[in-house]
């Protein structure tokens, strides 16, 4: 089958190619990089056309409110249309969990309106909700920093590392659609305060992480429920500390 990955060159893109290259499959990735631009709509023609399946993992460039909107809404729609006349049989798209339960963030307001352009597209899909990576733990650190203490709440979630986000996504790829929401999450809940303090430790960064459970999360406050699944989930195989022996 013909497999196109939007946002193919960045960290989760960059191992589904190579997951569904050595299933034997003829992937494109397709990014700015490769002359594909889903905001100005270039390229998006040529490179989904004879297309099966489409798998969109890109991210905006930046979160603040109105770009991070701009960049989904506008990806979206270019998106649905291309995929429409290229008659693709089962679109994909990476987005995360709790996104309707965190719509006090720019972020997530912007991806929930990519979902319902996908439910509203007409082309069969598969949104798959994935928790936090472990990638993402020392840019969770940077945005809890002040001076040199990192204050972070208690409240559960349940990272994953891209290598099994990547892994999880290929097999999805080659299924049926569900029209619907798939969740994946790490094989443990774990606290942000721990998960980060382990983190940071394991990198011998100095910083002094402080439990704060009134802190916020990216501006967002939240509780265990805010960033764990709430029914039943795909888990990945790597842990924390079975993910930090890798690094």
């Amino acid at each position: 089958m013909k497999i196109v990955v939007i946002g193919g060159t960045g960290l989760i893109g960059t191992k589904l190619v190579g997951n569904l290259r050595k299933l034997g499959h003829e992937v494109t990735p397709a990014s700015p990089n490769s002359g594909v631009n889903t905001i100005t709509g270039e390229g998006l023609a040529e490179v989904l056309q004879g297309a099966d399946i489409v798998v969109d993992v890109a991210n905006s460039p930046s979160f603040e409110d109105t770009a991070v909107m701009h960049f989904f809404e506008t990806a979206g729609k270019n998106i649905a249309a291309a995929e429409k006349t290229a008659g693709v049989k089962h679109h994909i798209a990476l987005s995360v969990v709790g996104t309707e339960n965190l719509q006090d963030s720019g972020y997530f307001r912007a991806k929930l309106v990519q979902e319902n352009l996908i439910k509203a597209s007409g082309t069969p899909y598969t949104i798959v909700r994935a928790t936090q990576f472990f990638e993402f733990l020392t840019s969770i650190a940077h945005a809890a920093t002040e001076g040199e203490t990192v204050r972070l709440t208690s409240a559960l979630f349940q990272p994953i590392a891209a290598e099994d986000v990547a892994s999880i996504l290929a097999t999805i790829s080659l299924e049926k659609p569900v029209n619907g929401i798939i969740d994946i999450a790490g094989p443990q809940k774990i606290s942000l305060y721990d998960a980060v303090s382990t983190a940071l430790s394991a990198k011998q960064d100095t910083r002094k992480v402080v439990q704060d459970d009134q802190s916020a999360y990216f501006g967002l406050v939240i509780d265990d429920q805010s960033l764990t699944p709430q029914g039943n989930a795909q888990l990945g195989m790597l842990t924390l500390q079975s993910w930090l022996a890798t690094q």
